[in-house]
């Protein structure tokens, strides 16, 4: 368990004695790939931890439209807004693999934060930084054509891997609920990035040419 833990950045500095705190209260859950984890107004008792696997946090629309928030994999945390909070899960939450998690229950981590002032600050941090990251997508989807969407999403997954070829993080379905439109959409767009040859894409495999050009489309300032 002490390997699992310290995977997770807001656990990697704390001390042996705290590790093993967290390790007394946590448990180990598996989900299969497409199991659902929580839905939106589930009670909010915990947060999770992933250690294998990939887990999406999305909203249903009261028509079936389906928009993800955000795509964890291993070392992140989610749904950590119910330690604070004492509110029902605000999205839901899905295994898009097969996943192992760590869960924390909500009353004893928070009785843990009381007497660990530094997990307390790195938890704040994590929900600081998260809230950035909302905002910057709240400032994507409201501002930016969704080729412009797309193009920051590609230079993203390339800084995450430090290659001009990767695999898609999701498949074209999810990442166009991810980007906030459609798929129809999203094919449209990247055969046109293809025509203008700043990506290469088969399957699900993508190849960056054009780098120049690729953040020009994200910034804005040239149009497809």
């Amino acid at each position: 368990m002490k390997k699992k833990l310290q995977i997770f950045q807001i656990f990697s500095s704390l001390p042996q004695e705290h590790i093993k705190s967290l390790e007394k209260i946590s448990q180990t859950r598996k989900y299969s790939s497409g199991k659902t984890i929580f839905m939106e107004n589930d009670p909010g008792n915990g947060f999770y931890g992933i250690s294998e696997g990939k887990v999406k946090i999305y909203k249903s629309s009261p028509f079936g439209k389906e928009h993800i928030l955000h795509i964890f994999g291993p070392g992140e945390i989610f749904a950590e807004v119910a330690v604070f909070a004492g509110m029902n899960f605000p999205a839901n939450a899905l295994a898009l693999e097969d996943s192992s998690l760590i869960f924390f229950p909500r009353n004893r981590f928070r009785a843990l934060l009381a007497e660990n002032p530094d997990l307390s600050m790195n938890l704040l941090g994590l929900m600081s930084m998260r809230l950035r990251q909302m905002v910057a997508k709240v400032e994507e989807l409201s501002l930016k054509e969704v080729p412009a969407r797309l193009a920051a999403h590609l230079l993203l997954l390339r800084e995450d891997t430090g290659k001009d070829e990767f695999q898609l993080d999701v498949n074209k379905t999810q990442l166009a609920a991810l980007l906030g439109t459609i798929p129809e959409t999203l094919s449209r767009v990247i055969r046109k990035m293809k025509e203008e040859k700043m990506i290469t894409i088969k399957g699900s495999k993508v190849g960056i040419l054009d780098i120049n050009n690729l953040n020009n489309l994200a910034e804005g300032s040239v149009k497809l």
